[in-house]
């Protein structure tokens, strides 16, 4: 059997490698980016876009590595709130595509105007194709994985007091 943990993490990295390409191949089908670029713009939110942008595949690399973190964070996050309120891992298909709905939200309303990066594309079908993803390929493969890990988790039973 698994240690709980590691379904935790491997939610946050499902849902990274579900969002980046998603990511990358819209950006390149649409206006021909390379994914370096769109890496580089995960990496504008902390080095700032000039910085990041003449960065090279140093700040690829680094866009690459705080999306996943940010996906794991996000997984991590959902874990704990699970451990606490039981319907969010007994109910995955439910809770999933609702907490990507919040993740969009904060991400897009929150995080992403605090950071250096430049704002989001006003582009309709990005935003609309965006939140879908957001509901069904980060939130609900983190809110599986944590499932599983609840599932894994052992169950301990506490001493029954003598003369109970």
């Amino acid at each position: 059997m698994k240690k709980p943990w590691s379904y935790v993490l491997l939610g946050g990295f499902v849902a990274g490698a579900f969002d980046i390409p998603y990511a990358c191949t819209y950006w390149f089908l649409k206006r021909g980016v390379a994914p370096r670029r769109v890496l580089q713009s995960v990496a504008s939110g902390v080095l700032g876009p000039d910085a990041s942008f003449h960065g090279g595949w140093r700040s690829a690399l680094l866009g690459l590595g705080l999306h996943f973190f940010i996906a794991t964070t996000m997984a991590v996050t959902y874990y704990l709130f699970a451990r606490r309120w039981p319907e969010l891992w007994e109910r995955p298909w439910l809770y999933g595509p609702l907490y990507g709905l919040l993740l969009y939200g904060v991400m897009n309303y929150i995080v992403v105007p605090l950071s250096q990066a430049l704002s989001g594309s006003p582009n309709t079908v990005w935003i609309v194709l965006s939140i879908v993803v957001h509901a069904f390929l980060i939130g609900t493969p983190i809110a599986l994985f944590t499932q599983r890990a609840m599932l894994a988790t052992p169950v301990t039973l506490s001493p029954v007091p003598v003369g109970a």
